[in-house]
């Protein structure tokens, strides 16, 4: 049976996995490989490439910027990210 180690997982993502396998009696090992299980058995999931369906959302970008002072824009963005400030949530 193969092995599979993740590294670097957010605490507040790992204490939630932890948390909904102690509710459905499960080790920290089973409850990942159930929800895999259940997203990959899933036809629809693989339907759309995500990226595609995320840009026909979306539209297309329009921006007078260079992809330099894009990416400056979003290194300085990040530093003022309230993430780590809330409790109780994965992504924000």
């Amino acid at each position: 049976m193969a092995i599979l180690q993740v590294r670097d997982i957010d605490d507040r993502l790992y204490s939630s996995l932890k948390d909904l396998a102690k509710s459905e009696n499960r080790s920290l090992s089973q409850e990942v490989i159930s929800i895999l299980e259940k997203y990959l058995s899933n036809p629809s999931v693989f339907k759309n490439n995500p990226t595609k369906e995320f840009l026909s959302l979306s539209g297309s970008w329009d921006d007078e910027r260079t992809a330099d002072e894009i990416i400056d824009d979003i290194k300085r963005s990040r530093k003022k990210s309230k993430r780590f400030g809330i409790e109780n949530v994965v992504f924000d």
